[in-house]
């Protein structure tokens, strides 16, 4: 997919109104249908759009490896420690009331929070699996061509 020049031209207006589309759908998520698992897996494959036409190397270049498993751990953490404000300030897990004076506006930074903590956790998951099959696939052709016939 990388020589055909098509594929690279429209992959390159695509992959930005994808990882739009992915934002929309992850602050957008509360008042209709969407939230941050959608969002992640929309923003995943937006970047798996870009290895597989630009190659994986390129692609973890933009998003390197190690800055994906610190994501994945930020994410989990976000959506804890929002839960954990809420039980440390007096009510429950995941009880957003404590968090702001306003009940709406608690519920609401609560929510996002979540979502947004989830969304970036979703995403960078995918695009691990993703790195992990693409790397065996490519050790694997590697060694099919070592190989006497």
């Amino acid at each position: 997919m990388r020589e055909n020049g098509i594929l690279r031209i429209v992959a390159r207006f695509l992959i930005p109104l994808i990882m739009l589309f992915g934002l929309y759908i992850q602050f957008h998520g509360e008042y209709s249908p969407g939230g941050g698992f959608q969002a992640g897996v929309v923003v995943a494959a937006g970047w798996i759009l870009f290895a597989l036409i630009y190659g994986l190397e390129a692609a973890l270049k933009v998003i390197p490896e190690r800055v994906m498993y610190v994501l994945a751990a930020f994410g989990v953490l976000l959506y804890a420690i929002t839960g954990l404000m809420g039980v440390i300030l007096g009510g429950r897990y995941l009880d957003f009331y404590p968090l702001l004076p306003g009940e709406h506006a608690a519920q609401q930074f609560g929510i996002i929070t979540v979502e947004f903590g989830v969304g970036v956790t979703v995403a960078t998951v995918v695009m691990l699996i993703f790195t992990y099959f693409a790397r065996r696939k490519s050790e694997w052709e590697a060694l099919s061509e070592e190989e006497p016939e």
